[in-house]
């Protein structure tokens, strides 16, 4: 509710807001379900666990906080899954939400490079490269 609300405070009027939320239960709590009925204009999108997750998983990855993982040299995976656990349990003992906005700008300018580079694709591009074999000398 509190990111719902600061949205809504952020960004006045009446252009749609899409909000990416997790297939989890918060979206499905009354209190949601209400504010987003009273809020049509907040379009609600719903990824699944494993985006989650992966999501996740590379924020571990990548947090400053997380040298070890990223990092460590693993002679196991008992090693890795240690070292993941001990990630995890410094990140709950003060967790914070997972809050990811892009702009109108940034989304555009994706669309842009991904509309020219689609339109650089010829017929057959896709198809695998045959390899030629080198001459054998004697």
């Amino acid at each position: 509710m509190k990111f719902l609300r600061r949205l809504d405070q952020e960004f006045p009027g009446k252009v749609p807001l899409h909000v990416v939320m997790d297939n989890y239960g918060t979206h499905k709590h009354e209190k949601v379900r209400e504010w987003l009925k009273r809020h049509p204009r907040f379009v609600p999108h719903f990824v699944s666990h494993q985006f989650q997750l992966a999501q996740s998983g590379g924020a571990m990855v990548r947090s400053p906080d997380n040298k070890a993982i990223r990092r460590g040299v693993f002679r196991s995976v008992a090693d890795l899954q240690e070292s993941i656990d001990a990630f995890l349990r410094a990140w709950n003992q003060d967790p914070k939400p997972f809050v990811w906005t892009a702009t109108v700008e940034s989304i555009q300018e994706k669309l842009t490079r991904c509309r020219q580079t689609l339109e650089k694709i010829q017929p057959g591009c896709t198809s695998p490269k045959s390899r030629k074999r080198a001459a054998k000398t004697v």
